[in-house]
């Protein structure tokens, strides 16, 4: 009798995993259809190299170049923040305090940081800017991203480099190098595959993230010359086009969301790409 209870419950769990794995299929396919559907059309070279024209939220000329530039200004300048910040923080838990209860307390504060949602870094980052003095600009969005990024890209880099074999740091240290020198010359070259999916991991989350700088970032119609401008990014393209009331510029809303889908594809392709190619390099 135990054996037909076990295979009823692996049978049950399988079903369940199926079923949890066809919805999330339909779920991705239904969204790419509708956006293709509803965006293709829309699709064209003057929408991807000229930015909106008078009366381009009425339907008229013009095009979204302002917020796929934005969009990058944004997610690779909050990028380039949180590293110089996510990857130390991630070798001094992983070499300096593993396996530690203040460790541990550390990854459950970024796991938490992590899950809040981006509408309270946005909150977190216009009262900043109060603080500072500064207007919604392209400096206020990166900032906010850069808090946005770095749990994400912490966490992954400490899990990327908790994943290499224990005896190869006591290899190292056995030769006669310091932990700063094993960090630094051998863990690092050992996990860079994995470090750069994580890095392309938190700018595809940036890039797609329209909530945390609706108030710290603002929005217009060219490309900033300063940090201190405003900027324009795709998903706030979104969110304004499909406001508006006239079916033609509702249509080039989801023409946007095609485009900043394409970027986020590509993000992870490009992610596999990486990991893939620099893998063969790694010790297992």
């Amino acid at each position: 009798m135990k054996w037909k209870a076990r295979y009823i419950e692996e049978a049950i769990m399988k079903c369940i995993m199926i079923a949890s794995f066809l919805i999330i299929i339909a779920s991705l396919g239904w969204i790419i259809v509708t956006i293709l559907i509803k965006g293709l059309p829309s699709i064209s070279w003057a929408m991807l190299t000229q930015t909106p024209k008078g009366g381009y939220y009425l339907g008229k000329e013009g095009g979204v170049l302002n917020a796929i530039v934005g969009s990058l200004y944004l997610a690779g300048g909050g990028t380039f923040i949180a590293i110089f910040f996510a990857f130390p923080t991630a070798l001094f838990l992983s070499v300096y305090v593993d396996n530690t209860r203040w460790v541990t307390v550390v990854r459950l504060s970024l796991d938490i940081l992590w899950g809040i949602p981006s509408i309270v870094y946005g909150a977190f980052g216009f009262i900043l800017m109060l603080m500072l003095g500064l207007r919604a600009s392209l400096l206020g969005g990166i900032i906010t991203l850069a808090c946005l990024e770095f749990p994400i890209m912490t966490r992954a880099m400490d899990e990327v480099i908790r994943r290499i074999p224990h005896d190869l740091p006591l290899a190292a240290y056995a030769l006669g190098s310091t932990r700063l020198e094993t960090a630094l010359y051998v863990i690092t070259k050992q996990v860079i595959p994995g470090l750069l999916t994580a890095i392309l991991l938190a700018f595809g989350r940036a890039i797609g993230d329209a909530a945390s700088v609706l108030f710290t970032a603002g929005y217009t119609d060219r490309i900033p010359t300063s940090l201190l401008q405003p900027v324009a990014s795709l998903p706030l393209a979104v969110f304004f086009q499909l406001a508006t009331p006239y079916p033609e510029v509702q249509q080039r809303a989801y023409a946007s969301a095609l485009i900043l889908t394409i970027l986020v594809l590509g993000i992870s392709i490009l992610s596999r790409w990486i990991s893939y190619r620099l893998d063969r390099y790694s010790i297992h």
